[in-house]
């Protein structure tokens, strides 16, 4: 027997390490530098390196978590965290440097999606609601974590800051290790023609597809959001991150929302609320010519995609609760793909017409978001 209050609180921990995960690279970067006398390639290299761990992970935990269960997998891939946590804080190699980050990002992706398939597979019904309060504890620790380094940057050194970090990375492989967690789904390892039967089937395309784009219109306004506001409002940049963490501060505000107050209503409620909130959103900073007004704007964004992955993992969850595992695997390597990919292509746009051009091609991901949507609705009513 295990409780399912305990399992989804240690589901909680592990989405709460993502989110530090993400984060730490970032806020450590420049230190990094200096350590190790990087030049601008080879910085740029590093943050390369990390989604390629990630996407690993991704790939990897589904097939195991359905064969052997979430215990050992998440133990095992928080360990590989905390090493690769240790290495970046005290590596003087730059080669070493890149294998540590690459670890922290398998351990990290596994972890992410192992957590979500766990929350998935023990919540009866609310599915969505429930995978929306886990991603609440991404946003604690992705905001949580710059602001810790503020507090001490001028007192710690950035080293034993990280490895504060490997060292609650530990403690939580520990808490892993020591609960009980659901058993395995399978008995024996599921043929490998289930799986290509599953990577085939046409419910689960359409879920991963609508993530291929919901992860990259997130990707694009982290990571253009600034540069636009600095061009077409004229703001300083440390104005433009402020208001992108009021972005992420909207995420996770409705999403606590909807594992809260709004856990009764369906997936096709959900999605009309957060579309609604994505185009007034983007409205908002498209006409927008202050910055206070822009700042409204991203705030209902990030309310707005708040919703893409609880809701698509939820159905997902219910349609495919016999292989959850394998089925997330396939739709977060779907998923991740598309950040690149979009991200790309919005470089490509920046680069010929202008960054101007970002709102119109975030309206064209709400248009097609959309159109997917419309088809899951439909396809998952029939499945049923």
């Amino acid at each position: 027997m295990f409780s399912k209050r305990v399992v989804f609180w240690s589901a909680c921990a592990g989405m709460l390490l993502f989110g530090i995960c993400i984060i730490t690279l970032g806020s450590v970067v420049a230190d990094l530098r200096l350590k190790l006398n990087l030049n601008e390639i080879a910085s740029g290299t590093l943050f390369s390196i990390l989604p390629i761990g990630i996407i690993a992970g991704s790939v990897l935990f589904g097939p195991i978590a359905d064969r052997n269960g979430y215990r050992m997998l998440l133990f095992i891939s928080a360990l590989v965290m905390s090493a690769g946590f240790f290495g970046i804080a005290y590596t003087s190699s730059e080669f070493m440097l890149k294998v540590f980050i690459l670890l922290v990002g398998l351990g990290g992706g596994s972890i992410n999606g192992a957590t979500n398939a766990l929350v998935s597979d023990i919540s009866e019904t609310g599915k969505g609601a429930n995978i929306s309060l886990l991603g609440v504890f991404y946003g604690v620790g992705a905001l949580g974590m710059p602001l810790v380094l503020g507090l001490v940057r001028n007192t710690l050194d950035f080293e034993i800051i990280v490895a504060s970090v490997g060292i609650l990375t530990i403690l939580t492989a520990i808490f892993f290790l020591v609960i009980k967690f659901p058993p395995p789904k399978l008995t024996k390892s599921a043929p490998f023609s289930q799986t290509i039967d599953l990577a085939k089937d046409k419910a689960l395309l359409l879920i991963a597809f609508f993530l291929f784009f919901q992860s990259g219109f997130e990707g694009i306004i982290n990571n253009w959001t600034t540069t636009y506001m600095v061009s077409t409002l004229a703001v300083e940049q440390s104005s433009a991150l402020y208001a992108l963490t009021l972005f992420v501060a909207g995420l996770v505000a409705m999403r606590l929302l909807t594992g809260s107050i709004f856990r009764s209503l369906t997936p096709q409620q959900l999605l009309i609320i957060s579309f609604a909130l994505t185009l007034t959103g983007l409205i908002i900073l498209k006409m927008s010519s202050s910055y206070n007004l822009s700042v409204i704007g991203l705030i209902a964004l990030g309310a707005g995609l708040a919703g893409g992955f609880p809701i698509m993992l939820g159905i997902a969850g219910s349609l495919f609760a016999g292989l959850s595992g394998t089925a997330f695997s396939i739709i977060f390597f779907i998923a991740l793909a598309g950040n690149t990919i979009i991200n790309f292509l919005m470089g490509l746009v920046a680069q010929h017409s202008g960054v101007a051009h970002l709102i119109t091609f975030a309206m064209a991901e709400v248009l097609v978001m959309a159109f997917l949507a419309i088809l899951i609705l439909k396809r998952s009513k029939q499945v049923k």
